[in-house]
């Protein structure tokens, strides 16, 4: 068995589901529900159903139907054979049903989710059983930014599966990817690029998305491979670095001869054939372009499941800053964000920047900590050639300049020098930056994001931090709670250890999470989230709980203090789950679930054969002699 198969297996044992129920699993969404969420995928939609149609062509004569599904596994549209819909339907696959494994187990949509590539499910292959005359092959479709924003598949009957199937969807979604681009990003500049001219225009075609100023924003997995670039060098890479010219003399080749293929010389030598479009793009006279890579048509309400909603765990003190930070972003307010180190203040900072209308600009962060004193003015203001002993010959922009168009993160403020925290009030209020060693003023425009861990006022009162810098970047002060203050831990250690172990279905002994909850956790947010961390790399294979034996040395002295409420359990007692290894097979997947559950039941027969959802005769069968 493929081990994304296997894996999605145990992901599907672990949600609770059993592969002979013959219940309605899926969930199927209301009416309302629906049309909201096909409402909300508009665009997606638009430019899906004509690729649909003519996929639907090539495998109609094999009673097939073509599904689309959006990021959640919701089915939003569906084509197919009228005697094929109608056995289809009876296993949920229609317009409504959720395909997520945590509903419908090992399938094509919901396992394409999980593991975020393309892949075909055969028969017995599905979790369910009466799933089994089904051979399913979904493919992921990305946005420029790289985010999952549907599947696409093809489900027949598996007696009629074509080998070439998986080749089509997978074609299908790259168009489907390449239409949203071409539609979603007409106010930047689209260079289309492919190593013979002849590929130029095709499904094949590499695309990538640049801002006025030259920033590469987003592009197509074609475009990305031929740049050698990744989804996080998006925003944080110049088209300059990769290709062996400007952006300028880009364009420049543009304007002469518009539409037509050019060569062009990647920076690690290879030559690529290359077209720019520039329908809706325009480029301001500082080079900064002039709107933003607009995203699918999407209705949000007003907690929104922007970047900052999705750092929402249930804490009050945690949502009331995300709500009053999310009313200024639009508006030229300055946020500073206090809370002890190790809070989340910078991931709260990137958080209020994606959730804003310069998200698909620059997130420039420094913090001023970190720099020495004696580099921090030019690497917040930039210099002139020859500027210093040690300076770049072409001298160099400045961070300040770098976030034009976005947002700059001080972070640690409360640690600039008191020389410099009078030049960055200068920039604040003339929206101007000076480089060291001369040289004319360049405007900037960005939005100002703080943060520290001291009490700002109480340093301004005291003479440690300028006062007029305070006013002026206390726009708006948030205050992010300690991990000790906040009611959301369970959701929050749930959340870590998804991140932590995106394959496995890592949870906590009950014991050990009632003491980690009444620590104090003096390094918060970033000293969990690195004993989780630690603790889950002690894991055996096939292990799933974290338990007292899991964790470092140093912390389980801490957590073993006298003050405990609950004391930690005797060294006899300190026994792992037993070590189950990764199961390639469903005979062995049946296996570990059974001794899992007999694991969980402390050997109780009866008790195992509940969790199992099966009679105790049929545990004794399994079992074995």
């Amino acid at each position: 068995m493929d081990e994304r198969v296997a894996k999605s297996w145990r992901r599907s044992l672990a949600a609770g589901l059993l592969p002979t129920d013959r219940r309605q699993t899926s969930e199927h969404a209301s009416a309302a529900d629906l049309n909201r969420a096909l409402t909300s995928q508009h665009e997606l939609l638009v430019h899906s159903r004509p690729v649909m149609d003519v996929l639907y062509e090539m495998v109609q004569a094999n009673q097939s139907m073509v599904v689309l599904a959006d990021a959640r596994g919701t089915l939003m549209h569906t084509l197919g054979h009228a005697d094929f819909l109608q056995r289809a339907q009876q296993v949920a696959l229609s317009c409504g049903a959720s395909w997520s494994e945590q509903h419908s187990g090992t399938n094509a949509i919901g396992t394409v989710l999980a593991e975020g590539c393309g892949l075909e499910i055969h028969g017995g292959e599905h979790f369910f059983e009466h799933n089994d005359f089904l051979t399913c092959t979904a493919a992921p479709i990305l946005s420029a930014k790289g985010e999952l924003m549907g599947v696409l598949d093809i489900s027949s009957d598996q007696r009629t599966g074509q080998l070439h199937t998986f080749g089509l969807v997978s074609m299908a979604a790259r168009m489907i990817e390449n239409r949203l681009i071409g539609a979603t990003c007409q106010q930047h500049i689209l260079l289309h690029l492919h190593p013979q001219p002849a590929g130029l225009g095709t499904v094949a075609e590499g695309i990538v998305v640049l801002s006025g100023d030259g920033w590469v924003m987003g592009g197509n997995g074609a475009g990305l491979a031929l740049m050698g670039l990744s989804k996080s060098d998006l925003g944080a890479v110049q088209i300059r670095s990769v290709l062996d010219m400007s952006l300028d003399a880009l364009l420049s080749l543009h304007k002469r001869r518009p539409g037509q293929a050019q060569q062009v010389r990647l920076r690690s030598g290879e030559l690529l054939f290359a077209v720019v479009r520039q329908d809706g793009a325009t480029v301001a006279a500082s080079g900064v372009a002039v709107g933003a890579c607009r995203a699918p048509v999407v209705s949000v309400d007003a907690a929104g499941a922007d970047a900052l909603a999705r750092l929402d765990t249930g804490d009050v003190r945690w949502r009331n800053a995300s709500d009053k930070a999310r009313r200024v972003l639009d508006k030229p307010i300055p946020l500073l964000i206090q809370g002890e180190s190790g809070v989340g203040k910078e991931m709260f900072a990137r958080a209020a920047h994606h959730s804003g209308p310069r998200r698909n600009q620059p997130f420039i962060a420094i913090n001023c900590a970190a720099v020495p004193e004696n580099l921090i003015e030019a690497e917040l203001f930039g210099y002139s050639p020859g500027a210093f002993t040690g300076a770049r010959r072409e001298g160099s922009p400045g961070r300040l300049r770098e976030a034009h168009g976005g947002t700059l993160f001080l972070d640690e403020i409360g640690d600039m020098p008191l020389s410099l925290q009078a030049r960055l009030l200068r920039v604040l209020q003339e929206r101007q930056v000076s480089p060291l060693g001369g040289g004319p003023a360049v405007a900037v425009d960005f939005a100002l994001i703080c943060a520290t861990h001291c009490k700002l006022r109480q340093a301004a009162e005291a003479g440690h931090f300028r006062s007029d810098l305070y006013y002026r970047i206390n726009g708006l002060t948030v205050h992010l709670p300690a991990l000790r203050e906040r009611t959301d831990f369970d959701v929050l250690t749930r959340q870590l250890l998804e991140d932590i172990n995106p394959d496995a279905l890592v949870t906590v002994a009950p014991g050990l999470l009632t003491r980690l909850k009444s620590y104090a956790w003096p390094g918060n947010l970033r000293q969990f989230a690195n004993a989780l961390r630690t603790a889950s790399a002690m894991l055996e294979p096939g292990e799933m709980v974290l338990d007292w034996v899991h964790l470092a040395d140093d912390l389980l002295e801490e957590l073993a203090a006298p003050a405990l409420s609950a004391p930690v359990p005797p060294a006899a007692e300190l026994t792992p789950a037993p070590a189950l290894t990764p199961a390639h097979n469903l005979h062995d997947l049946s296996q570990l679930a059974i001794r899992q559950a007999m694991h969980e039941a402390g050997g109780n027969l009866s008790q195992a054969a509940r969790r199992l959802g099966i009679s105790r005769q049929t545990l004794y069968r399994k079992l074995g002699p």
